[in-house]
């Protein structure tokens, strides 16, 4: 089996661990927080308009604007909420290290 194989399985148990115990919830909970606490989502929401003022409402598709904000919406998370979820994960997994 190749090694993006293997990594893919991984994920996957991974994954499916999370949702089975709860905890993927718990993360997104988490993290909807820490986003809205560091004023990410109004960051977000006034990118969006500036986006849908420059090309024009009837010019954008929720598509579009979606491919558009993207790049920038991952950009804005800060650096100390993406290692609080890594750290989460991480501990997460060395309790359930059957995977």
């Amino acid at each position: 089996i190749s090694k993006m194989n293997k990594d893919a399985q991984l994920r996957a148990a991974i994954n499916q661990k999370l949702i089975e115990t709860g905890e993927r919830e718990r993360l997104k909970e988490l993290l909807r927080a820490k986003l809205i606490e560091c004023g990410w989502k109004d960051q977000l929401k006034a990118y969006c308009k500036e986006v849908i003022k420059e090309k024009g409402l009837e010019h954008v598709t929720v598509d579009d604007l979606v491919a558009e904000i993207t790049p920038q919406g991952r950009a804005l998370v800060p650096d100390s909420v993406k290692k609080e979820l890594l750290q989460r994960i991480r501990t997460f997994l060395a309790q359930h290290a059957s995977l």
